[in-house]
């Protein structure tokens, strides 16, 4: 029978593999006997409609302030320029989060709120805060820069880091820590960026049309230079800094630790606003003020985070070698699975096998499932330990290994292979076969044949009747008597 989780940092029971239901999977959601019945406003297809209808809505507003501020040309110039370095900070991010990937709704979701809601509510409120301090203080380029150094870090990254509190909230199954609060939050800034780069690269396009400047020389290739060869990770450093607080939040025991899942957001959001804050404000350090800012801070600031990243995502496949061996122990998962399990080269090499040997992509699809499915296993086990879960820890482990028994004969001798090939198993190497030797037979006698063969003896003489043995032989004999 399953066992429900014990108290905080015990180890929970793993359910026999004996005990499992007669069932091969859980029934799809289209065979259930018994369906819970939600009210019209909680059903998922109205909200996902009304989410869907508001960012679109947000879209066709910050696009057509876009467009009247920087004209049609400008635009399209922007709109060309800034999404360059798009689809790699999106692979950058979608790499992080390979180990146990969310789903696409959620970044796309980030991402658009990012471009269009964020953006919006960033130029309207930034306008108003810079014209309202212009008009109270009669200095509009103190403004300008009050605005930059102030106004615009805190209202950006706080419309930002909506996008990251939004997922926190309802959809807090898909965030467990640190490599998903860096992604969302990493999703979010990019989206947010490529809008802004529009706008940007579009006025300096415009610039430079009334200029009738071109080439290397115009404010459009410095723009470019400075916004997308420069800095792309620019706005993402400053709103992972708020999605790692976030995924520390996650971290936190639900019950003891609510303090922490409240202060460390504000934490994470704070630092993103400080040095969101500096980098605004570099040019007010004089001549190199920027390039300043940009060796001492934002690169390192890069390096750092990048690597934090990566050791995250190393700690992530050391959970799930700690944690699937209990199962594996239990008959639920192979012998070697969980160490092909905990590489991602034997991952793809196990999806790979599948399809060669079943011939086709429903196997290595297969395998990929039962790959997202024991990574979730996995982590659900590992913030059992930390008593980070809900009561519902049975019914989601028992879930997970229903599908997992159900694509077990695909993915159990794919990911067994995979192990092996990869050295993760040792393996004895080849040796030479052994071939018995032939049963022993009596060696054919001696033929010698000529001229090499033996001179014949010549023949004794017959003993004399009458004498001794011994006078017999010629030469010495001891029994001769002297």
């Amino acid at each position: 029978m399953y066992v429900s989780p014990p108290h905080l940092r015990q180890d929970p029971a793993v359910p026999d593999c004996e005990q499992q239901p007669q069932f091969a999977a859980v029934p799809a959601r289209a065979h259930w006997r018994y369906r819970p019945r939600r009210s019209f406003w909680h059903k998922k297809a109205v909200s996902a409609g009304a989410v869907i209808t508001l960012l679109a809505l947000c879209a066709l507003v910050i696009l057509a302030i876009v467009r009247d501020q920087t004209g049609t040309q400008g635009f399209l110039v922007g709109l060309g320029l800034a999404v360059l370095p798009v689809p790699l900070l999106i692979t950058a991010f979608r790499w992080l989060d390979r180990v146990e990937p969310g789903p696409w709704r959620n970044l796309f979701f980030a991402f658009a709120w990012g471009a269009f809601a964020a953006a919006l509510v960033a130029i309207i409120a930034n306008s108003f805060a810079t014209r309202w301090i212009a008009t109270a203080t009669a200095d509009p380029a103190g403004a300008d820069t009050l605005g930059a150094t102030v106004i615009a870090p805190v209202v950006e990254e706080s419309a930002k880091a909506a996008a990251v509190l939004l997922i926190f909230l309802f959809r807090s199954r898909d965030f467990n820590g640190i490599v998903d609060g860096v992604v969302v939050a990493g999703f979010t800034a990019t989206g947010f960026a490529f809008t802004e780069n529009i706008l940007y690269l579009g006025n300096a396009f415009g610039e430079d049309q009334e200029m009738g400047a071109s080439g290397f020389a115009s404010v459009t290739a410095a723009t470019f230079f400075v916004r997308i060869v420069m800095s792309p990770f620019a706005h993402p450093l400053f709103t992972v800094l708020t999605g790692i607080g976030f995924g520390l939040a996650a971290l936190a025991p639900p019950h003891r630790g609510r303090v922490r899942r409240i202060a460390l957001p504000l934490l994470g959001l704070a630092f993103a606003m400080g040095m969101h804050a500096l980098w605004n404000g570099s040019g007010a350090f004089g001549e190199y003020g920027f390039y300043a800012v940009y060796a001492v801070f934002m690169v390192p600031a890069f390096g750092l985070l990048t690597w934090l990243a990566v050791w995250t995502r190393q700690r992530e496949l050391r959970t799930v070698s700690a944690a699937l061996p209990a199962y594996a122990d239990a008959g639920w998962l192979g012998a070697h699975e969980p160490l092909a399990l905990s590489s991602m080269r034997a991952r793809s090499l196990a999806r790979d096998a599948a399809a060669r040997v079943h011939g086709g992509r429903a196997a290595a699809r297969t395998v990929a499932e039962y790959e997202a499915f024991a990574t979730s296993l996995a982590f659900l086990r590992h913030r059992a330990r930390r008593g980070t879960v809900g009561p519902d820890f049975v019914a989601r482990e028992q879930e997970l290994l229903h599908h997992l028994w159900q694509r077990k004969g695909v993915a159990g001798p794919a990911l067994e292979y995979a192990a092996r090939a990869t050295g993760r198993v040792w393996t004895p190497p080849p040796r030479a076969p052994f071939h018995p030797a032939p049963p022993h037979t009596a060696a054919p006698p001696y033929r010698p044949t000529p001229p090499y063969h033996h001179p014949i003896p010549p023949q004794r003489p017959a003993p004399k009747p009458g004498y001794a043995p011994h006078q017999d032989y010629p030469t010495y004999n001891p029994y001769r008597q002297l």
